[in-house]
């Protein structure tokens, strides 16, 4: 099967372990950064299909290899995070605007 498709560090050996041969490259800094985005979104809509704690957890993973590639901070990122929900809030009143 042919992939071109961001796949988990242990991916290659995992395939190994299992009798297959993996065909794989190291991605360039552009590929990678293409790539990242495209698991983003094909991990937010394995989320939508299946709403599952597993996707929830690929979600996250995804975000902090982007987080990591673009160098922001964990912390100030949730300090960001945090000052928006200060000024702005949350999303737990379940608030749907309809007009403005």
């Amino acid at each position: 099967m042919k992939y071109d498709k961001l796949v988990r560090d242990n991916i290659p050996e995992y395939i190994r372990e299992k009798g297959g041969t993996p065909v794989y490259h190291v991605a360039s800094e552009v590929e990678y950064w293409e790539k990242l985005k495209q698991k983003l979104n094909e991990e937010v809509q394995e989320l939508q299909a299946d709403e599952s704690i597993e996707e929830l957890a690929d979600l996250l993973e995804v975000l902090d290899a982007i987080a990591e590639y673009k160098g922001f901070d964990r912390n100030i990122i949730e300090k960001v995070r945090n000052e928006k929900a200060q000024e702005r809030g949350r999303f737990k009143d379940r608030i749907i605007l309809d007009e403005s």
